[in-house]
C-alpha cells in the first residue's frame, strides 16, 4: 500500500500498487509524483521505485525555453499593429500574422459592401492594431503566434 501527493497538493491513499500502475497508465501519476510506501516516513519520487519503472512513461525531450526565440517570434508585432491601425479594413494585419482566412473575410466584407462594411472592419482593425502594440512580446507570442487567436 502507498500514499501519494497529487498534483493538487492533496494526499491520497492508501492505494495498492495495482491502482498506482493504473494511474500511471492514465498519466494521473508521473515520475515526479511523490510516493510514500506503507511504514515509511519519507516521500520519494515515483521514479525511484523499481516496481514502477516499467510503468513510467519516458520524459518528453527538453526544448529550449520559449524566451530564447522570443524576438524572432514577435517580429511581426509592430508591422501587424501598424497595418491594423492604418489598413484594418483590408485585413492586411491578418495576412501578416498568417491568418489568411480572416484576412480574406475582412477584405471581402470591405469590397463586397462597396466600402460600407469597411467601416466596421476598420474599427476592428484599429482595435486589434492597438491590442497588438500594447501587448508585451511574451503575451503577443502566447496569444497570437502560439494561441492562434484570430479575433481581438
Amino acid at each position: 500500500m502507498y500514499k501519494i501527493i497529487g498534483s493538487d497538493g492533496q494526499q491520497y491513499g492508501p492505494v495498492s500498487a495495482e491502482q498506482l500502475r493504473s494511474w500511471l497508465g492514465q498519466n494521473r501519476v508521473n515520475a515526479q509524483t511523490l510516493i510514500q510506501p506503507e511504514g515509511a516516513t519519507e516521500w520519494k519520487a515515483a521514479s525511484t521505485f523499481p516496481e514502477f519503472a516499467g510503468d513510467l512513461r519516458p520524459a518528453p525531450p527538453l526544448t529550449a525555453p520559449p524566451s530564447v526565440n522570443l524576438p524572432a517570434r514577435a517580429s511581426n508585432k509592430i508591422a501587424a499593429g501598424v497595418c491594423g491601425i492604418l489598413l484594418g479594413s483590408l485585413g492586411v494585419h491578418k495576412f501578416i500574422l498568417g491568418y489568411t482566412g480572416t484576412g480574406v473575410i475582412m477584405l471581402l466584407v470591405t469590397l463586397l459592401t462597396c466600402g460600407m462594411g469597411g467601416i466596421v472592419m476598420h474599427v476592428i482593425g484599429l482595435i486589434e492594431g492597438i491590442l497588438y502594440l500594447t501587448k508585451s512580446d511574451e503575451e503577443f507570442v502566447r496569444l497570437y503566434v502560439d494561441g492562434r487567436k484570430e479575433w481581438f
